[in-house]
């Protein structure tokens, strides 16, 4: 079964990521919708802070967004688009609050044993449904290549 300490590490490259998918972007520039089904990058990195909270949630931490700014980012939310955009929150704070995201994260998982990962939560151990929070994050993360690309950035950045 998985470690914690792994999982700090995984979900930190996840980080690095995003910060570097998302470096030299604008907050405008996050809102840019896909010319086909799917969302803009603001959405995508809100949504990725959403499931990290939903993490700290599972493992007793405090989370980072207040109940009515995840909203916006929930699983099966409609898109951004020019009626809720103004709700949107700015770039900038998505990528502090997942910075501060990764701080929680690490020091609860610090904290936990490999024993802990076997403890039985919502019906599967807590490994296991930390595992697939953190496939969830990188599926999202995954998606960020795309969407600096549709900001015109026609760059290479891993």
């Amino acid at each position: 079964m998985i470690q914690p300490e792994l999982l700090i590490y995984l979900f930190s490259i996840n980080l690095d990521v995003l910060k570097r998918q998302t470096e030299g972007i604008t907050h405008d520039e996050s809102l840019m919708q896909l010319p086909f089904r799917g969302n803009c990058l603001n959405w995508t990195l809100g949504h990725i802070l959403v499931s990290r909270d939903r993490i700290l949630q599972i493992l007793g931490e405090e989370m980072v967004l207040r109940p009515e700014e995840a909203e916006l980012y929930a699983s099966g939310s409609d898109p951004i688009n020019e009626s809720n955009a103004h709700k949107a929150l700015r770039l900038e704070q998505l990528l502090a609050g997942l910075e501060v995201s990764q701080e929680r994260l690490t020091a609860a998982l610090k904290g936990m044993t490999y024993q802990d990962m076997q403890q039985i939560s919502n019906e599967r151990p807590l490994g296991q449904r930390l595992a697939f929070f953190f496939f969830h994050d990188t599926y999202h993360t995954g998606q960020t290549e795309i969407l600096r690309q549709l900001t015109g950035k026609n760059d290479k950045v891993i």
